[in-house]
Parts: structure tokens; C-alpha cells; sequence
């Protein structure tokens, strides 16, 4: 066995300083020799055959149980060395990459029932879970960090003062604010933000029993339940017309199967004149597959598009694109600093779930940010109309907007205070 693990793993690990010992206490090291020195060991004969038949779903479970254990180094250590090879999986691994991409239309069929579904396996966990690794706003998508060491509370503003921007909420014809939908809501921060400094008038719309509670009380605790209003609704069943549309952080739960549903609804909800921004996970190669463990264990009926399966949706709805916009390493950032602040919590997640949940969930924050860091993930932001004429012909709109906004943000509000405290 010791033999196998040695081969296969040497033909995969070319880079990075990468100590294993087996579990028959057998040391190998692998890689270049450069860059931090991280060493790992297998608990069990049966992690060992499990990373090797199936690395892609049981090299988390096996951190999960415990039966690999990092033994210098983080776990986000080990996966920056597997991430950052020249292959996303070792090529013994490849075939079940292949049938996973034939079987992902199934996995990713998303009927208002199993959508519900999907979206409180994640979202309905226990809310002080959220409380003390998210920003005080509770935003749970990428922030835009408009300079090196920007605090997440101030980077998370930013990408909503960003997306305001985007919007031209203050070009609106409409006499009083512009009506805005906001699909995939959350805990309504955004909602909240282009309620009270955007003047819009918001509609809301999660499938989460969780967030669909707490954007309400927020609403009402801040005293904008009449111009933000939050739903428990699916977007497919919304039938009115908007001025403003929104959607961030939701796109990567529709599924590659409803993507001509989601546009072509959008378009049927947005007025002639109004204005859509998409801001959604992205893959800068072409199409793939949800990783087999994140699907199982973090977001079943997920998946990460490439902007070549998106565009052609977008066109065959009637919208026009007028903008669009990568941000690269911003989720990197983003995820860094959720995983520093989880497991500066840890003890105390450890005692709403179990050590299980803890590895789970540093996994998936390590392995996020390391899919970031070191390979083809981007976020995208784009923004669409129905006509050539709505937004203006070049970019310098956006950043008169953001400085109108933060003049207002400056004049009406005290520093935010850090999640957690």
C-alpha cells in the first residue's frame, strides 16, 4: 500500500515542500522542496485508500473524521501545496471527473421544492454560526477591497456602495425611488443599504426560513419596514415590474439547467428603462462540475458558471450586456478573512455543533479560498438592460456615484462595529 500512496502521489505533488506519513508510520516527501514545509498523516489504511480511489470527495471527509491529520502546518497550508499544481486533480482521478461533468444537469435540477431544500441545508444552520465569522452586516458574498489591508467590515461596504453605483438608483424616473427586486436577499444588508442611502424601494426575495426572519426584524429595528419588505418567496413565482434588479451570491444556486429561466424572468420583471447588476462566483476556463465534497456537504445542487455558459442565456432572454467586471483575488481575500475569524471562534462553534462541524467548515473555507488563490475562480458583476441608451457610454459614472454615497454614509452613520463584539 505504502508503495502505491508513494507513486501516485509523487506523479501529482511537484511543487511545495509536502511531508506523509502513512499509517503504518512509513515518511515520504514530496514536491520541489520550496515554500513553507507542511506534514501530514494518514490515521487510517482507509483514508489512505479512500484519497486514492476518490481524492476529490474523501480528502475532506477524511479531515472531517479525523483520519488525516495535518501535522505542520494548516490544513490551508496543505491545500494551497494540492491546489497549486499544474492539474485541479490528479490525473489517476481524472475519469470521475468526466462522469461527474455527464451526471452535474441531474445534480444540479432545481425545482422550487429541492431549491428549498437545498437552500436550508446551508443557510437555516443555527445564525450564531454567521454572527461570529461574517462582517456586522452579515454579508455573505465576495467584499471589494479598494486597497491593500482594508478591514472586511469596510471592504464589505465598499461592494455594496459598488453595486449602488452600478445601479444608478439616483437616475431613476420614478417620483419616489426606484422599485427594486432583490433576488437571493440574505440577511438584507444590501436590501437595507439601497433602501436607506439608495432611496429605493425594495422588495426582497430568499428561500430561507432563517434570513427571511431576521431581514424583516432588521428592516423594522431600523425603521424601513415600509421601504424595504422581505419575502420568503421563490423568484419564479414574482409577476410585477421593477425599476432596479439585483442578485448577489444567489446565481451560483440556480443551476445550469435554469439559467434561460433566470434571464428570461429577469428581463420579464425589469422595466425598459431599468437596470440589472449580477454579481455571482465565476470559473475563468470553460465548463465543469461542482466538486463532489462541497456538493454533498456545503451546497447540494451548486454550481460555479464560466461566462460562455451565461452570456448565451443572457442574449437569448432579449438583455443587453453594458458592463461587465471581474474581481479576482477579492474572494481570496474575502474567505482569508472569515477563516481567521471562524476559527478564532472555534471553541465556541464547537459547542453549537460538534468538532466534526468545525473541521467541515474549515475545510470549506481553506479550500474555497485556496480554489481562489490558486486557481480559476473569479466573481463577476454584470450589468444589463433592455436598451443601449440607460447607462452611460463610459465608466466614469461609478465612481461619482460611490463618492455621493460615501459622503452620505459619512454624513448619516458611525463607524460599523466588528462581527462578533
Amino acid at each position: 500500500m505504502d508503495w502505491l500512496l508513494r507513486l501516485l502521489l509523487k506523479t501529482f505533488i511537484r511543487r511545495g515542500n509536502f511531508r506523509v506519513t502513512t499509517s503504518r508510520g512509513t515518511t515520504f516527501t514530496f514536491g520541489d522542496g520550496t515554500g513553507q514545509p507542511v506534514s501530514v498523516r494518514f490515521a487510517s489504511r482507509a483514508a489512505e485508500w479512500g484519497i486514492l480511489l476518490d481524492p476529490e470527495l474523501k480528502f475532506g471527509e477524511s479531515y472531517m473524521d479525523g483520519s488525516f491529520v495535518v501535522e505542520q502546518g494548516s490544513i490551508a497550508d496543505v491545500l494551497a501545496i494540492c491546489l497549486g499544481q499544474k492539474t485541479e486533480v490528479p490525473h489517476w482521478a481524472r475519469l470521475q471527473g468526466f462522469l461527474r461533468f455527464l451526471y452535474r444537469r441531474f445534480e444540479q435540477f432545481n425545482p422550487r421544492t429541492r431549491s428549498r431544500r437545498n437552500v436550508a441545508h446551508h443557510y437555516d444552520l443555527d445564525g450564531r454560526l454567521y454572527s461570529l465569522f461574517l462582517d456586522a452586516d452579515r454579508q455573505y458574498s465576495c467584499a471589494y477591497f479598494e486597497r491593500p489591508g482594508q478591514s472586511l467590515d469596510d471592504a464589505q461596504l465598499a461592494k455594496k456602495r459598488h453595486l449602488a453605483a452600478k445601479l444608478r438608483l439616483s437616475h431613476s424616473n420614478a417620483q419616489r425611488g426606484p422599485r427594486l427586486l432583490d433576488i437571493g436577499c440574505g440577511w438584507g444588508g444590501l436590501g437595507l443599504y439601497l433602501a436607506d442611502f439608495g432611496g429605493a424601494d425594495v422588495t426582497g426575495v430568499t428561500l430561507s426560513q432563517e434570513q427571511h426572519a431576521i431581514a424583516n426584524a432588521r428592516a423594522a429595528e431600523r425603521g424601513l419596514s415600509t421601504r424595504a419588505r422581505f419575502n420568503l418567496q421563490d423568484y419564479r413565482d414574482i409577476d410585477d415590474r421593477f425599476d432596479r434588479i439585483v442578485s448577489v451570491g444567489m446565481f451560483e444556486h440556480v443551476g445550469v439547467n435554469h439559467y434561460e429561466t433566470f434571464f428570461k424572468k429577469s428581463a420579464k420583471l425589469l422595466a425598459d428603462d431599468g437596470v440589472m447588476v449580477l454579481h455571482s462566483i465565476g470559473r475563468s476556463e470553460g465548463p465543469s462540475r461542482t466538486n463532489p465534497w462541497i456538493s454533498k456537504y456545503i451546497f447540494p445542487g451548486g454550481y460555479i458558471p464560466s461566462l460562455s455558459e451565461v452570456l448565451p442565456k443572457i442574449e437569448k432572454a432579449g438583455l443587453l450586456v453594458t458592463d461587465i467586471e471581474i474581481l479576482r483575488l477579492h474572494y481570496a481575500e474575502t474567505l482569508k478573512a472569515w477563516r481567521e475569524r471562524f476559527l478564532a471562534h472555534r471553541e465556541e462553534v464547537e459547542r453549537i455543533y460538534d468538532q466534526r462541524f468545525v473541521r467541515m467548515w474549515e475545510f470549506y473555507l481553506a479550500s474555497s479560498e485556496m480554489a481562489f488563490r490558486e486557481q480559476n475562480l473569479m466573481v463577476f458583476q454584470i450589468q444589463l438592460t433592455k436598451r443601449q441608451d440607460v447607462v452611460p457610454m463610459t465608466r466614469d459614472y461609478i465612481m461619482r456615484e460611490e463618492q455621493s454615497l460615501r459622503e452620505a454614509e459619512n454624513s448619516r452613520h458611525a463607524p460599523l462595529r466588528l462581527a462578533g463584539e
